[in-house]
């Protein structure tokens, strides 16, 4: 069932999460070509969290998909997703020595982006 949304911000939101999904899925890219050349860099906590960073960028990709088309449940979907990842990026970032500096960077990063998306979702515009 498709509802009327205001449509700009969320259009927005979309596109940094499309940032978010490449970003993350890069990143396991580059863990995989790290894991090869310098193993220390690419980690166990590195596969998990880029793994667990990248499969959630899709997921919330779908879900700004279906928002933008007026789906208001999946409007709450990506509100809570959105939510769930800047907390879950600022402890992982916060716990030193847990992942590679690299990747500590490309988290902030992501959280930066998300942050975007979370003033953009959570306006009080949409109905």
């Amino acid at each position: 069932m498709t509802n009327t949304i205001q449509q700009s911000p969320l259009v927005a939101a979309r596109v940094l999460v499309g940032v978010y999904a490449a970003l993350s899925i890069a990143t396991v890219a580059a863990i995989a070509v790290l894991q090869a050349v310098a193993p220390d860099l690419a980690g166990p906590a590195a596969w998990i969290r880029g793994t667990i960073v990248a499969a959630t960028s899709i997921l919330m990709l779908v879900f700004a998909n279906q928002a933008v088309r007026g789906h208001r449940r999946a409007l709450l979907r990506w509100r809570i997703v959105a939510a769930v990842m800047i907390v879950a990026i600022a402890v992982i970032v916060s716990i030193p020595g847990l992942i590679p500096l690299w990747m500590r960077l490309e988290q902030v990063l992501c959280g930066v982006l998300l942050i975007g998306v979370a003033a953009l979702v959570f306006r009080r515009t949409h109905p």
